[in-house]
């Protein structure tokens, strides 16, 4: 499992309802493409769940970087680049991954926390919590699915889960869900990745 986000921030003023509207049209695109496990369409709205911008910020969980690949190289990642220019992506490798209580419901808001990996902890034991952490996140009530990702240039470890609801049980950024393609959740590894 690799897992990549990008960020649109946008000006205070932004009409986010042109956002809605752009998933609402393009959102079905990858609703079945290969090698995607799943791809999160969410933003914060300046003012709304206490966000302090205005931010457009697809989360995905790839099955293959071949999947991932095609769709940065192949054309597709084009329509965000120009609607809203060139992101700095992040890229996290997998950790864990699991369902949760709420699995088959549609997912409402999803949180992501990054967490900086401190100098000096044994790297074993730190990301031995961080899959605990993602099974805990899961065991929630109104949880969908939770995962967690490090990235090992940043020593950054990203916890990323889906709610049913709008009280959910993780510490992080909100982010209202606007689609959800899926058409590899079934094959995200399940646990421990290593």
């Amino acid at each position: 499992m690799h897992a990549m986000q990008y960020e649109f921030t946008l000006p205070a003023d932004y009409d986010m309802g042109l956002v809605r509207s752009r998933v609402a049209r393009v959102g079905h695109a990858l609703d079945d493409w290969d090698g995607l496990g799943i791809k999160t369409y969410v933003m914060r709205e300046r003012g709304v769940n206490g966000s302090p911008v205005n931010q457009y910020g697809p989360f995905y969980l790839w099955n293959t970087l071949e999947g991932m690949n095609r769709f940065l190289w192949d054309g597709a990642f084009q329509g965000p680049v120009d609607d809203f220019g060139r992101p700095a992506i992040r890229q996290w490798t997998g950790l864990a991954f699991e369902e949760g209580t709420a699995t088959a419901s549609a997912p409402a808001y999803a949180v992501r926390r990054r967490q900086p990996v401190p100098d000096g902890v044994e790297l074993a034991s730190f990301m031995a919590d961080a899959v605990a952490g993602t099974g805990r996140l899961a065991a929630e009530d109104g949880a969908v699915l939770a995962a967690a990702a490090v990235d090992t240039r940043a020593w950054e470890v990203v916890h990323f889960s889906l709610w049913e609801h709008d009280g959910p049980k993780a510490e992080g950024d909100l982010f209202e869900v606007l689609h959800l393609s899926a058409p590899g959740r079934g094959r995200l590894p399940r646990g421990r990745q290593w």
